[in-house]
């Protein structure tokens, strides 16, 4: 039996970790650009090998993508969509996968490495039993720091469409992402006078005004928090990066700035919570949106519904994500995007991720779900 034909669960589930472990230790992060291709290299070979499928490379400022489809078809019914890349991790943390109490252990396993190799066998074992299904899918190399090179790129100016796309980036086996909060990463520079740090009198502090300002913007956001909200479906601000050009320890800086990360949920916007920022700057305080979306809904599509519960034996909800995806730049263009993935945990941390056993359980709904929505069929 090759891995293109019908697995039982025993072998696809070895087949699953084999794939996430070769995927996993791969360090595929935004600064490792030829890992990154490398990555990239390895889950385009997994895919070229299968027959009636075209690909199309795509390279935008860096980011390598691909998008694979049947021979001829320009808008499948459904694609498969799946990011490669992971975050920056601290230097001492190794990009390798174990297997300790039925999960596989390593940075990205849950985001989304498995997820990927599960999209990689399915679009493989799919395309080989049913030649022609109007199936595709896309791999991109940038979710991580925001999408606009893959995905954002695919939907815009590459002008990929299809009838609803399969993006298993959040949720859980009992579980259907159906609310995305809105994010924003927004630049605040401060510009000061400098000076020697025994004389603060003679100087202008940049690093001071630009603290005093992240306090009261993170105050007024703070008065927007819901107790009773067990989501956590409010504004958030999180600032993550704080930087001078200093470097030496008896200067004060002439200049400053700070990343903030900011999530918000309806009926807030990008306008609206920019003016939430810009009424709580200090003066002279510079800002910069890097990347900004409103907030995302998408769909809980019934027959998933129906199916996960019948699979599992457990209802399945529907949830409210604070984290974004890259979702949100499908949904702009009314394509409808299922959200849902096996069971992940301690996510962009040295020791997340991903249950085997719920691996197998996802990939088979998974599987009678596109069967029973392109061809009618349960296998």
């Amino acid at each position: 039996m090759t891995v293109t034909e019908y697995l039982d669960d025993e072998a696809l589930q070895d087949r699953l970790v084999e794939l996430t472990r070769d995927l996993v230790i791969v360090p595929s992060t935004a600064s490792q650009p030829h890992e990154r291709m490398r990555c990239y290299q390895f889950v385009r070979n997994h895919i070229d090998v299968i027959d009636g499928v075209e690909i199309r490379d795509y390279h935008h400022r860096g980011h390598p993508s691909l998008v694979a489809l049947p021979e001829g078809c320009q808008a499948p019914d459904v694609l498969l969509a799946a990011h490669l890349d992971v975050i920056e991790l601290p230097e001492d943390v190794e990009y390798r996968a174990q297997i300790v109490d039925g999960r596989i252990y390593g940075p990205g396993c849950g985001d989304m490495k498995g997820q990927l190799a599960i999209l990689m066998q399915l679009f493989r074992s799919l395309h080989t039993r049913h030649p022609g299904i109007s199936l595709g899918i896309a791999v991109t190399s940038d979710e991580e720091i925001g999408g606009l090179d893959g995905t954002g790129y695919l939907f815009g100016e590459a002008n990929l469409r299809c009838g609803q796309v399969f993006l298993p980036d959040g949720g859980g086996l009992d579980r259907v992402t159906i609310e995305e909060k809105g994010v924003l990463h927004v630049r605040l520079s401060a510009h000061g006078r400098a000076g020697h740090a025994a004389r603060p009198w003679l100087a202008a502090n940049a690093l001071d005004t630009i603290t005093e300002t992240v306090g009261r913007i993170r105050q007024r956001f703070a008065a927007l928090w819901d107790d009773e909200s067990d989501d956590h479906w409010y504004p958030t601000v999180v600032p993550t990066i704080l930087r001078t050009e200093n470097q030496t320890v008896n200067r004060i800086p002439e200049r400053a700035e700070v990343l903030l990360d900011i999530r918000f949920p309806p009926p807030f916007t990008m306008a609206s919570i920019m003016d939430i920022v810009r009424a709580n700057l200090g003066e002279g305080i510079e800002t910069l949106v890097l990347i900004g979306d409103d907030p995302t809904h998408l769909a809980a599509n019934p027959l998933w519904v129906t199916l996960a519960q019948q699979m599992t034996g457990r209802p399945v909800r529907q949830t409210r994500e604070s984290g974004g995806s890259d979702a949100r730049f499908i949904c702009r263009h009314n394509i409808p995007v299922l959200m849902t993935r096996p069971e992940v945990g301690n996510l962009h941390s040295g020791n997340e991720w991903i249950d085997i056993r719920s691996m197998v359980t996802f990939y088979r709904i998974a599987e009678r779900y596109l069967l029973q929505t392109l061809t009618g069929a349960e296998t």
